[in-house]
């Protein structure tokens, strides 16, 4: 599976521009701030729906512009797919493929694999364990349809039990049976998606630690930890057990929702003994993982999207990681960088055909 051609109208600061690619490797190459950055979340767009480094649909539209366009014909099992996803604000986003509209943009997620490795990508280590959640139920999702219909539906009643006890509070007063209903609709989807997300990562951490050997050569000794209140304790419990607390907070302050991935070097936290090269590595090694996960569900290779290649990483640990994809089993590759003379010297290095593209 390769993308071809990729149109762009209106979308950040592109105006109006369109891209022929190679199947292989595709390089842009330009200064900082001329939108390097913004083809690849095009290119995530329309594999995904959404953009993936800012979630709010309007502000993907160009300044002084009211919509965008992006538009994608790819090459799947030698077919052509015309993936089209449009936006004008005031209005609901449109996702067409093969000019038909979908009803649900979820029910696109997954159709077009896609892996993308950004300097974004450091909020996975500094941020909340929300961001690390994310990341996970993206991963499980485009390999599991029915878990991302389990995680809306748990989020819809999550929502509508937090909205419940407020309204207790605002009016001082407490229904256990209506707060039971949800209790139980709640506990209805939790231990499944508890259930997948255990059975996914038993899976996934082993292939995380042979990437990360992989590319480190074996130089740091690292884990991937899965933390659930679930682990020791059940979602009916746990309900049970913290209904005051959550009547005093107004909100549910227990569940899968507060489930995280805990990275550690050394059996201490990474984002406080982790130098920056180790968590850069660290995180490349977590996205080769989900990749490998996806090629194996797809039996495809997934498209895969390496922003800004050089950040925080040397030009040998760059060189290995290429070497490490430049296999037959890895697919279309899109890579930015600053310096053209660095990318050609560097791809020319590896044997595999490439097509650069000037971004001014």
């Amino acid at each position: 599976m390769y993308l071809k051609k990729l149109d762009l109208l209106n979308f950040k600061n592109i105006e109006d521009k369109s891209f022929e690619f190679n199947s292989k490797i595709n390089c842009f190459i330009g200064l900082n701030g001329v939108g390097k950055t913004n083809i690849l979340d095009a290119i995530y767009y329309i594999a995904h729906g959404r953009s993936y480094f800012n979630p709010i649909a309007g502000q993907n539209v160009r300044h002084g512009a009211d919509f965008f366009v992006v538009d994608g014909k790819f090459v799947k099992d030698n077919q052509s797919e015309h993936i089209l996803c449009s936006l004008k604000k005031g209005q609901k986003k449109v996702l067409k493929r093969n000019n038909k509209n979908y009803e649900r943009i979820s029910d696109h997620f997954g159709f077009i694999p896609l892996v993308i490795i950004s300097p974004s990508d450091s909020d996975l280590i500094i941020e909340g364990s929300e961001t690390r959640r994310k990341f996970l139920d993206s991963v499980i999702s485009q390999l599991n349809p029915n878990y991302l219909q389990l995680l809306i539906q748990h989020q819809k009643l999550i929502q509508q039990r937090n909205a419940l006890l407020k309204n207790f509070a605002l009016h001082n007063y407490f229904d256990k049976d209506t707060l039971s209903i949800y209790d139980e609709q709640i506990c209805q989807v939790s231990t499944p998606i508890y259930t997948i997300r255990q059975n996914f990562l038993e899976e996934f951490i082993p292939v995380f630690n042979q990437y990360h050997q992989l590319i480190t050569g074996n130089k740091d000794q690292v884990q991937l930890v899965y933390e659930s209140q679930l682990a020791s304790t059940s979602i009916e419990e746990l309900l049970a057990l913290n209904v005051n607390k959550d009547r005093a907070l107004q909100y549910t302050s227990v569940g899968i929702h507060k489930d995280d991935l805990v990275f550690l070097l050394k059996d201490n936290p990474i984002k406080k003994f982790g130098s920056q090269g180790q968590q850069k590595s660290y995180l490349i090694a977590l996205k080769l993982a989900q990749f490998e996960f996806l090629k194996k569900k797809h039996e495809i290779a997934p498209i895969l999207l390496f922003d800004d290649i050089f950040d925080k990483l040397d030009e040998n640990r760059v060189r290995q990681i290429l070497e490490l994809v430049n296999i037959d089993t890895f697919g279309q590759m899109f890579i930015t960088d600053t310096h053209l003379d660095r990318t050609e010297a560097l791809l020319n290095s590896i044997h595999q055909d490439f097509k650069i593209f000037k971004i001014d």
